[in-house]
């Protein structure tokens, strides 16, 4: 196996960990485009890969808070409702979705998001 089929995965999903550690989330917005650099999967595998990755990695990260103290379950229950409610949605849609506009949206979500931070 070459760098790239062992290197960039690890190397995508580190960054993927640290970032969605370290804030809480963000990580499936290093993950695609990290994936689309490091790896040799297909524009169509990168988004389905990174869902598949974020998953544990949020799982991981939620029993690494738990350890640090009570989790806010009172506020996050409002949210999940429409949370499943949009990615079952969206994942049924997202394969209708051409990769380019995926890909286009991310990069607006990821800039909107940084610019918001910022002010």
């Amino acid at each position: 196996m070459d760098k790239k089929h062992t290197l960039g995965p690890i190397l995508a999903g580190s960054a993927a960990g640290a970032v969605n550690g370290l804030f809480g989330a963000g990580g499936g917005m290093v993950l695609v485009p990290l994936l689309t650099l490091l790896t040799d999967l297909k524009e169509e595998e990168v988004f389905p890969a990174s869902v598949s990755v974020i998953l544990p990695v949020c799982l991981v990260s939620l029993g690494a808070m738990a350890m640090n103290g009570p989790l806010p379950w009172g506020e996050a229950l409002p949210y999940l409702a429409g949370s499943v409610l949009g990615g079952i949605l969206t994942g049924l849609l997202g394969k209708k979705i051409p990769t380019l506009w995926l890909h286009r949206g991310l990069g607006l979500l990821i800039l909107w998001g940084g610019v918001r931070y910022l002010c």
